[in-house]
């Protein structure tokens, strides 16, 4: 058995070594050996390291073969937690790139569970890592924004390169998420800046910074970042480097007119995905053979994507991404029955932004697609409403490619519906949790914050004073009055001795006496309200008063990051205390849209 474990040891180090080398295939097949070897003999450690290590070659978008498997088996017999946590979110990771997000999510939460009670920080930046991966789907945006600034935090101090590169990722994919400028460019100077010690962030580092240029109109600029990705991914192991450079030369093609390029991408896409099975890839195939104008093709990928099969795909990384291609692809060809069907899935997600797995590509807003289905359908009320939301967030962000494609493709505005004068505002909850706030220019997306649920029932009933107690709910418990601070006796005799400190102090200015009589009167002035009247502690109606207060202040100073026009109306127009209300100004009235339509 020990020379069997030793081989193993050996056999695990010649893999980290060909890994640090960037020679990938000798790294799998040296991991693999070392992995069978370590579990003949009975040496669990270095089982563990074995399969972590294959599991760092899993390729995005393909089946994982039997990784879970060994991955398992050495989870199965693991009893220490270091190995537990790695092992459990290196699960949580192989199923949700294999597209299983339902069988990687227990694993995740269990590691994640896990870290929680460790004070290793590198456990807990590995299983919030798996979380995120874990909760990739479309409505799981806010618990993505949550991890994700907190696995900034705890890798910030990190020796390892590797652990600070996967955070800043994250930070930049949930920043594209939701089209937050500041922090994409931030989170892209940070891997920038880790490209200086890792050729692995350098890849990263190419490939993020294309996708910013192109979203600034720079196409010129693609060359450069290809050949520098491309030399970065020869220097170390990247498992996804070949989709990658291909979606760069293809995109780049697309935004800059090269149908050959489009023409030669799509082609691989294509073949990808009949290859594999991979829906994602059939999706972006027809977006790029529309780059290459061969609606033939187009159309071709599309049709595949029939009601029924639409309604079957996991609601996974890559769920919003294939309905916004396919539905690009169908309005393309004019494919009314794709699009309708589409259209009826993507709705509830208007205002979303939509980046592939890892920020690689933006395929623009949702409310771009949905103004041109709707055209296509005929509905022009709803292309107007998609169409102005759309343009706004374009504007905002400095989309010109996409601003100026969408102008063309969807003359004029004919604005959004309502009364004469009335300006119409969005507020409502979206499935999974988000917020639609704003009016239809300018729709941005909140995460799920107690002063929305709050601000929802109070503009649900405009005019109708709700209880404080209401809105925050009791949770079951009995209301609970309100204790008087100081009572009675307590406040004769608190008044009795300070007529004696009075009269003593009269006859000699002691500091003692000063003191003892300073703090007298402050508790008795803290304890005394208007009119002279006994203050109360705050029984459950104080409390429920000042948490939904508390509440709604944070919701309209979020609101106001993106509206301060929405801000201050709602600041000057709902009314708190222990009964809140929402008074309509009549002269600037406002049509809110409480629920998505549809719903």
């Amino acid at each position: 058995m020990a020379t069997e474990s030793v081989s193993a040891s050996t056999l695990l180090g010649r893999a980290e070594a060909a890994w640090a080398a960037g020679d990938g295939p000798a790294a799998m097949r040296l991991f693999d050996e070392s992995a069978r070897l370590a579990e003949t003999g009975g040496d669990l450690d270095t089982q563990v390291e074995a399969v972590l290590g294959l599991a760092r070659g899993q390729s995005y978008n393909l089946s994982p073969g039997v990784l879970p498997v060994r991955l398992h088996t050495a989870y199965a017999a693991a009893s220490a937690p270091a190995s537990r946590i790695r092992l459990g979110s290196a699960l949580a990771r192989c199923w949700a790139y294999a597209n299983e997000p339902r069988r990687a999510a227990p694993f995740a939460a269990e590691a994640l569970q896990a870290a929680e009670g460790t004070a290793d920080p590198e456990l807990r930046a590995d299983a919030l890592d798996a979380a995120l991966v874990a909760h990739w789907g479309p409505d799981d945006l806010g618990r993505r924004r949550a991890w994700a600034l907190e696995l900034g935090d705890t890798a910030a101090h990190l020796r390892d390169p590797d652990a600070r590169l996967q955070a800043e990722l994250w930070g930049l994919t949930v920043a594209w998420e939701v089209l937050d400028l500041p922090r994409m460019h931030r989170s892209m100077r940070a891997i920038e800046l880790l490209a200086e010690e890792s050729p692995r962030a350098g890849f990263f580092a190419a490939s993020r910074r294309l996708l910013l240029e192109e979203l600034r109109g720079n196409t010129d600029v693609a060359p450069r970042f290809i050949a520098q990705a491309q030399e970065a991914a020869a220097a170390t192991v990247i498992p996804d480097a070949e989709p990658v450079l291909h979606s760069m030369r293809g995109y780049s093609g697309y935004f800059s007119g090269d149908t050959d390029a489009c023409a030669e991408s799509a082609a691989v896409c294509e073949r990808w995905a009949d290859e594999y099975g991979i829906p994602a890839l059939r999706a972006e195939a027809a977006v790029l053979w529309l780059g290459a104008r061969r609606l033939d093709k187009v159309a071709e990928k599309v049709g595949a994507f029939t009601p029924a099969v639409l309604a079957g795909l996991p609601r996974d990384s890559d769920w919003l991404l294939i309905l916004q291609c396919v539905l690009e692809g169908a309005v393309a060809v004019a494919d009314r029955e794709v699009a309708s069907a589409v259209v009826a899935l993507l709705t509830p997600y208007a205002g979303r932004s939509v980046v592939n797995a890892g920020a690689v590509m933006w395929h623009g807003v949702t409310d771009d697609t949905l103004a041109r289905a709707h055209a296509l359908l005929g509905d022009g009320d709803a292309a107007a409403r998609h169409r102005s939301a759309a343009l706004a967030t374009y504007d905002r962000i400095g989309a010109r490619w996409w601003r100026d494609r969408l102008r063309a493709a969807v003359p004029g505005d004919a604005g959004a519906p309502g009364p004469p004068g009335a300006r119409v505002v969005h507020l409502y909850q979206q499935p999974g949790g988000l917020w639609s706030v704003g009016t239809p220019g300018s729709t941005f997306v909140l995460p799920r914050m107690r002063g929305l649920e709050h601000l929802h029932a109070i503009l649900s009933r405009p005019g109708t004073a709700l209880s404080a107690l209401d809105l925050a709910g009791t949770d079951g418990a009995v209301a609970q009055p309100g204790l008087e601070v100081l009572d009675e006796q307590a406040r004769s005799a608190y008044g009795a001795r300070l007529a004696e400190l009075d009269d003593e102090l009269a006859l000699t200015d002691r500091d003692d006496l000063r003191r003892e009589r300073d703090a007298i009167a402050g508790e008795l002035a803290s304890a005394t309200g208007l009119l002279g009247r006994g203050r109360r502690t705050g029984g459950s109606d104080e409390r429920a008063r000042v948490a939904v207060r508390k509440a709604l202040v944070a919701a309209l100073a979020r609101i106001a990051e993106t509206d301060p026009w929405l801000a201050r109306h709602l600041h000057d127009h709902v009314r708190t205390g222990n009964r809140c209300r929402y008074d309509p100004d009549p002269d600037r009235p406002v049509t809110w849209v409480l629920t998505a339509k549809g719903s």
